[in-house]
């Protein structure tokens, strides 16, 4: 496992360096190389001469062209299934050229009025023709930049995700005790507790559950998604045993098909800040969480008071919430939101999911 770690850390360090190298030599290829070579193949010299304004217009021109294609990203959006922005870029970017392809140059002085418009209509068909074979060629450079650009991030993104989940497992190699022995230890102190407090049977029994459902959920890729809401109610009726009446927990739990699957553990961390950060033994707060999944979709939702240690949440909240983004990046590409917002001191977190 952590020759594994190595490597994979060796390798990402590696595809880092190698993404941003490429994107640099590809971006100085087509300043330097492409553009020249395409500009000076065509007429340049006549344009440069005869029409200078026109020639630099076209240059800038095309040269936006390429940087516009690598700033919307076009792989992004067709993932996203928005065609419509690929086609509103694509429309303006035509546009553009043909607009460029109209520009009024000189009309041509042959020996009759007659010849000399014929000729001047033969040289604007020629400027226009090789204006389109120059949008064309460049249009067709950016969008290979482009995808080649989206698969190395998509790769990299992929092996950083691994590498994080061999972290975090071997984590839990270091730490690891036997869920045998673990569970019948817990039997045996359960013993002990039956008959000394009611209360204290339902935290251990909880407790119990809560252990239980997480060793055998962190071995899974999914879990039904109605065992991690029981796992998740579990949570919060412990900590309602350990908490006071100055903390209101206020749960709105809809799930339309408990067998839909979900990434396990998914939503519990944020469960956890919520009781963490926004609970109270000695001032009254409120913490609100919502589930609700409907025809294949989850909307979940933490509203909390900052109670306590407002800076340390500051800091560790957003890296949870950012390790989180970067998971279902890799699971469910384009298919989730997360929305957070602070406002007079009230945190509120919004989780999107399209399931299926």
């Amino acid at each position: 496992m952590l020759i594994g770690l190595q490597a994979n850390e060796y390798y990402l360090c590696r595809m880092n360096y190698l993404e941003s190298k490429t994107s640099v030599i590809l971006d100085i290829f087509f300043c330097m190389v492409f553009m020249p070579i395409l500009v000076f193949l065509g007429p340049s010299y006549t344009w440069m001469s005869q029409w200078p304004f026109f020639f630099l217009l076209t240059c800038v021109f095309l040269y936006a062209c390429y940087f516009v294609i690598l700033y919307v990203r076009v792989p992004n959006l067709l993932i996203s299934k928005k065609y419509w922005q690929i086609l509103g870029v694509l429309f303006i970017l035509i546009l553009l050229n043909y607009l460029l392809s109209l520009y009024p140059l000189p009309e041509m002085d042959f020996v009759t009025p007659v010849l000399s418009q014929y000729q001047t209509q033969l040289r604007n068909f020629g400027v226009s023709v090789t204006l389109w074979l120059m949008f064309s060629l460049v249009m067709g450079y950016s969008l290979s930049v482009s995808f080649v650009r989206e698969l190395y991030s998509q790769v990299l993104l992929k092996r950083q995700i691994e590498a994080e989940r061999d972290k975090a497992e071997l984590a839990v190699l270091k730490a690891q005790i036997s869920p045998h022995f673990l569970f019948n230890t817990l039997n045996s102190l359960y013993s002990l507790v039956i008959g000394t407090s009611e209360k204290a049977e339902e935290a251990f029994v909880k407790f119990t559950e809560i252990l239980r459902y997480t060793y055998t959920a962190v071995e899974k890729e999914t879990v039904p998604v109605g065992d991690e809401v029981n796992n998740i109610k579990n949570y919060i009726d412990l900590q309602k045993i350990r908490l006071n009446r100055h903390t209101n927990v206020e749960l709105d739990c809809k799930v339309d098909d408990p067998h839909i699957l979900i990434p396990p553990m998914i939503m519990v961390t944020f469960v956890e800040n919520a009781f963490k950060y926004g609970s109270s033994t000695s001032k009254n707060c409120n913490i609100k969480i919502i589930i609700h999944i409907k025809d294949g979709k989850l909307d979940f939702e933490t509203g909390n008071k900052i109670m306590k240690q407002a800076d340390k949440f500051r800091t560790d909240v957003p890296i949870g919430v950012e390790n989180c983004r970067a998971r279902l990046e890799v699971l469910y590409p384009d298919r989730h939101s997360i929305n957070v917002k602070e406002d007079d001191g009230v945190y509120r977190l919004n989780l999107s999911i399209k399931l299926r």
